[in-house]
C-alpha cells in the first residue's frame, strides 16, 4: 500500500517517535482526567502528567524530527529507499489470525503495563516505601514516625504536599540522597533540620488553623527523683497560654503570637541547627519594626551574610512534629506515672535512665545489656526484693528495652541528644534561644525571660512537700532544692547533660573494699544515684 505521506515521513525512526508521542498524549489525557475527578489528588499524578510524560513526549518529537531530517538527507544524496506500508487484507484468513493475535497480545501487554505502572506509582507514595526503601538511614526516622503523633499523616503530605513544583524540588534533593545511600556516604545521624522543607503555611496549616487556636491549655508534668534508694514524686500544673490570631477565640497574646497571623517574626541563625539566634526582627500589625540583638553573642555583617535568614513558622518551635526522639528522663517519668515501671522499686528512675544512656554498639547488645544491668543491680543490692517484686522487675526491664528500641539507634548514632526539640526549654534551649533576657532592641526593650509570659503555675508539689494550688499563679519551686542556681542559667544547661556514668559492680567493689556495714551502702548509693528530674 502506497503512503499518502511525504517519503521522509515513512521511515522507521520517525514512526517510532510518532508512536511514543501518541502514547504520551493518551497517558497525559488519562492522568489529567484522573486528577480532575479525584477528591484528593496525589502530587505524583501531577508530576507524572505535567512533567515526566511531557518530557517523554518531547523526546518522541525529537526522534520523529531526527528521522525526517535523516531521511531528507538520504534523499538528497540518492540513498533513499522507497518504503511501503504493509498491505493488510481482511479477507485473508492468515491476515485475520495475525491481527487477532496482535490485538490480544497487545491488549494484554497494555493492561499489564498499566496495572504494573499504577502499582509501582502507588507503592512509591506509601509511608512504607519512604521508611523502608533505604532501611539503614531511615530506620530511626521511620520508627519515630510510627510512634509519633502524626503517624496517620502520610509522609508526602508534609515533605511534599500538593502540586508538582515541590515534588520536583524534593526529588532533586533526593537524587543526592540516593547517591549517598548507594555509596554509603550518608551522615550518621541524619542531619537536621531539613533546610529545604516546604513552608508550614502550605502543609501544617492545612489541618492546624492558627487563627482558631484556643486560648489556654492545662498540662501536668510529673517527675521522679532518686533520693537514696527512694523515688520521690513531684508535680507541676501549668496553664499554657496558647493564644491565637482570632479575638473571638480568646487572647491573641499567647505563644502563637509568633505566628504569621497578625505579627511577623524573622530571625538569623548562625548555626546549622538553628540553636544560636543572635538577631531577631519583629513587625506588629501596626507596621512598627523592632530589631533585637543579643548582648552576649556578636552579630557582624559576615554573620548576617553567612547565617540562615528565616521567617518564623510552625516548625521553628514544633521542629520534631513527626519524628520525636524522647528524653529518657521524661519517658521514665511518664511510665512511672502510669505504673508500668513500679515507683516502689528502689532507684527505678535513675537505674532506668542510666541503662538507656549507656553506649551500645548494636540494638541487640543494648537489649541484652539492659536486662543484665537491671537484674544484677537488684540481685546485688536488694536480694530479698527480687523474690517479692520479680514481676515488677521483669516489667521494668521490658518497658526500658521498649523505650530504647523506639528512641535509640546505635547503627545511625541517633538519639535525643542529636535532635534538638524546640518545644519548651527543659532539655534544649527552645524558647530561650531568643527569650533569654539578653536580646535587646534599639529602644532598650528586652525579649522577656519571664516564664509567666507563656504559662502560669496553678499547682505544684515539690519533692517531700505539701501540694500548693492557686488560680492566681504560684512562684516556681524547683523539685529538688538547689538553692537559686536554677534562676541563673537555663533548664537545658543541667537537664541536657546525660547522667554521669555509674560504676560497675567490680568498680564499686574496688572503691568500698576497705569499708563495711551501713557506710558501704551509703557509698554505693552516692555512687550509683544521680538526681534526674
Amino acid at each position: 500500500m502506497r503512503s499518502k505521506l511525504p517519503p521522509s515521513f515513512t521511515n522507521p525512526i520517525t514512526l517510532l517517535g510518532v508512536t511514543i508521542t501518541t502514547f504520551c498524549f493518551i497517558v497525559i489525557g488519562f492522568l489529567a482526567i484522573n486528577e480532575w475527578l479525584a477528591k484528593d489528588p496525589s502530587p505524583y499524578v501531577g508530576v507524572l502528567a505535567y512533567i515526566i510524560m511531557p518530557g517523554v513526549l518531547l523526546f518522541g518529537v525529537v526522534i520523529a524530527v531526527f528521522g525526517i531530517l535523516r531521511e531528507n538527507r538520504l534523499i538528497r544524496i540518492g540513498k533513499h529507499k522507497e518504503r511501503h506500508f504493509p498491505s493488510i487484507d481482511l479477507g485473508n484468513p492468515r491476515h485475520q489470525t495475525g491481527i487477532a493475535v496482535v490485538a490480544v497480545l497487545g491488549g494484554f501487554l497494555v493492561l499489564a503495563t498499566g496495572v504494573g505502572s499504577f502499582q509501582a506509582y502507588h507503592a512509591m507514595e506509601t509511608d512504607k516505601f519512604c521508611g523502608t526503601s533505604c532501611h539503614t538511614p531511615m530506620e530511626p526516622e521511620y520508627t519515630a514516625y510510627q510512634n509519633g503523633p502524626h503517624a496517620r499523616v502520610g509522609c508526602v503530605k508534609c515533605h511534599i504536599g500538593s502540586g508538582a513544583g515541590w515534588f520536583v524540588k524534593s526529588k532533586l534533593s533526593g537524587s543526592y540522597q540516593l547517591y549517598s545511600v548507594a555509596f554509603n556516604k550518608f551522615p550518621r545521624p541524619i542531619e537536621t533540620p531539613i533546610h529545604n522543607l516546604r513552608p508550614a503555611q502550605q502543609t501544617c496549616e492545612q489541618c492546624h488553623w492558627p487563627s482558631q487556636f484556643f486560648s489556654q491549655k492545662l498540662m501536668r508534668q510529673t517527675y521522679y527523683s532518686s533520693v537514696g534508694d527512694k523515688n520521690v514524686k513531684s508535680s507541676i500544673d501549668l496553664l499554657i497560654k496558647v493564644g491565637g490570631g482570632n479575638k473571638e477565640a480568646g487572647p491573641t497574646s499567647g505563644i502563637h503570637w509568633h505566628m504569621n497571623i497578625r505579627n511577623k517574626v524573622n530571625y538569623v541563625a548562625t548555626d546549622t541547627r538553628r540553636q544560636v539566634i543572635p538577631w531577631v526582627r519583629s513587625e506588629g500589625p501596626d507596621g512598627k519594626v523592632r530589631i533585637f540583638k543579643s548582648t552576649e553573642m556578636p552579630f557582624t555583617a559576615q554573620d548576617s551574610a553567612n547565617g540562615e535568614s528565616r521567617r518564623m513558622d510552625c516548625v521553628d518551635c514544633h521542629n520534631r512534629p513527626a519524628h520525636q526522639y524522647r528524653n529518657p528522663s521524661r519517658m521514665v517519668n511518664h511510665l512511672m506515672t502510669l505504673g508500668w515501671i513500679d515507683p516502689d522499686l528502689p532507684s527505678a528512675k535513675d537505674l532506668s535512665v542510666h541503662v538507656l544512656e549507656e553506649s551500645y554498639s548494636t540494638a541487640a547488645i543494648a537489649k541484652d545489656s539492659i536486662r543484665t544491668a537491671i537484674t544484677e543491680y537488684y540481685q546485688a543490692n536488694f536480694p530479698a526484693l527480687v523474690k517479692t517484686k520479680q514481676a515488677s522487675i521483669e516489667r521494668m526491664i521490658v518497658e526500658t528495652q521498649n523505650l530504647f528500641a523506639k528512641n535509640y539507634f546505635p547503627s545511625m548514632r541517633a538519639d535525643w541528644k542529636n535532635f534538638p526539640d524546640n518545644i519548651g526549654h527543659m532539655y534544649f534551649p527552645g524558647c530561650f534561644r531568643c527569650h533569654d533576657g539578653k536580646h535587646v532592641d534599639q529602644d532598650g526593650k528586652v525579649l522577656t525571660k519571664d516564664c509567666n509570659t507563656c504559662h502560669s503555675i496553678i499547682g505544684q508539689q515539690a519533692a517531700g512537700k505539701k501540694p500548693e494550688t492557686s488560680l492566681e499563679g504560684l512562684k516556681y519551686v524547683h523539685p529538688v532544692d538547689i538553692g537559686t542556681d536554677w534562676m541563673e542559667g537555663t533548664c537545658a544547661e543541667c537537664h541536657n547533660t546525660p547522667p554521669a556514668k555509674k560504676e560497675t559492680e567490680k568498680e564499686k567493689a574496688k572503691t568500698v573494699s576497705t569499708r563495711t556495714g551501713p557506710a558501704v551502702d551509703a557509698a554505693r548509693a552516692a555512687a550509683l544515684h544521680r538526681l534526674s528530674p
